[in-house]
């Protein structure tokens, strides 16, 4: 995305909160409201990413497009969401991959039996742009206020109950997840 110039990149950001409003906002109304927060969790530290900043904020405002009902196909929203982006939007592949991957999506997909697909379709993403996305979202409460991760781990839990493919996998995922908000929570500080 540091490619195209500055007009360019904010009509990017511009389309990302667009597409997720309208099919969010009135499909999801709670769901809209969790998105809005990571959103503006990504527009506070975006800083932290460099150039990346718009990618990151891009990312947050469509990391949960696959929750959409038009969209929801395999169970798994982060590969819905993707695959959407990619099939019917012509997006940019590295949101793609943001977005399949977002906050270990990865342990999710292989309890679904989606694991290589994910893998085969969208690469993971390495790095601190991963990490602050996956910051974002597990520091934003279902009703898009800052939240402890603890908290965010512990609401997951209980909305989804004992027993549930989602419940197993974020406790599979909480210490890769915990560790991404310890290493953003650290370098925001250190600004």
């Amino acid at each position: 995305m540091i490619a195209f110039g500055y007009p360019l990149i904010m009509e990017v950001v511009a389309w990302a909160r667009n597409l997720a409003g309208q099919l969010l906002a009135e499909p999801l109304p709670v769901r809209w409201a969790h998105v809005q927060g990571v959103a503006r969790a990504a527009e506070s530290i975006s800083h932290i990413v460099g150039d990346d900043g718009p990618l990151l904020i891009s990312a947050a405002w469509l990391h949960d497009v696959g929750y959409a009902p038009t969209l929801a196909k395999t169970g798994l929203h982060q590969l819905d969401g993707a695959r959407y982006l990619r099939d019917a939007e012509n997006a940019d592949s590295l949101l793609c991959r943001l977005v399949a991957n977002h906050s270990y999506a990865i342990v999710e997909a292989g309890n679904r039996g989606l694991a290589v697909e994910l893998a085969d379709e969208f690469p993971k993403v390495d790095g601190l742009i991963s990490d602050a996305l996956t910051y974002c979202d597990m520091t934003t409460s279902p009703t898009g206020d800052v939240v402890d991760v603890e908290i965010r781990l512990g609401e997951i839990l209980s909305r989804y109950g004992e027993g549930s493919i989602v419940s197993e996998s974020i406790r599979e995922a909480s210490a890769g997840i915990r560790m991404s908000v310890e290493k953003v929570t650290a370098l925001i500080s250190s600004r």
